[in-house]
């Protein structure tokens, strides 16, 4: 009687251990996501500031920017009004375009710009670390086996240039 209660203390606290563990995992693979899904809001809307400070930059009409008055106008609009699966290719001609300007980072009209941009930059890293999380813990074969991401859409890189002026 005494080694039939053991077994049955051992069973339960096995699955105990057992029921914390998926528990925690659950959660950790539901956190990982919902932290990607903001990154990427993050970022996006970073890319979207930039974009209406290359916007301004060209509203100016300045003629320290040469030819690049329409080009910056027409990249800054393509990047706003892209589609999520455009986005990586116009967040780089947009990044392309700022790089060529022919007016020093250091001048007055260009500072807000670097600000932004900057900003851009620290917005992508957080959000490339967090995707790079929550696809770690989407291969595991645990929560995969389990289905824990089967509610979660895959959190997916943006693949743009390092944004910094």
């Amino acid at each position: 009687m005494i080694r039939g209660m053991w077994w049955l203390v051992l069973v339960v606290i096995v699955a105990a251990i057992m029921a914390t563990y998926l528990t925690w995992t659950a959660k950790r693979v539901e956190r990982l996501h919902v932290r990607a899904s903001n990154a990427t809001s993050a970022l996006w809307s970073k890319l979207d500031d930039r974009a209406y400070a290359a916007r301004e930059l060209a509203d100016t009409e300045s003629p320290r920017l040469g030819g690049y008055t329409r080009a910056l106008r027409v990249a800054a609009r393509c990047a706003l009004e892209s589609l999520p699966e455009e986005r990586d290719a116009s967040e780089n001609d947009l990044t392309t375009i700022l790089r060529h300007l022919p007016i020093p980072v250091t001048d007055g009209a260009m500072v807000p710009l670097v600000a932004v941009s900057e900003r851009v930059a620290i917005a992508k890293q957080v959000h490339t670390d967090v995707v790079r999380d929550a696809m770690s813990v989407r291969r595991r074969w645990f929560p995969r086996v389990l289905g824990f991401t089967r509610h979660f859409e895959e959190p997916r890189y943006l693949n743009i240039d390092d944004p910094r002026l």
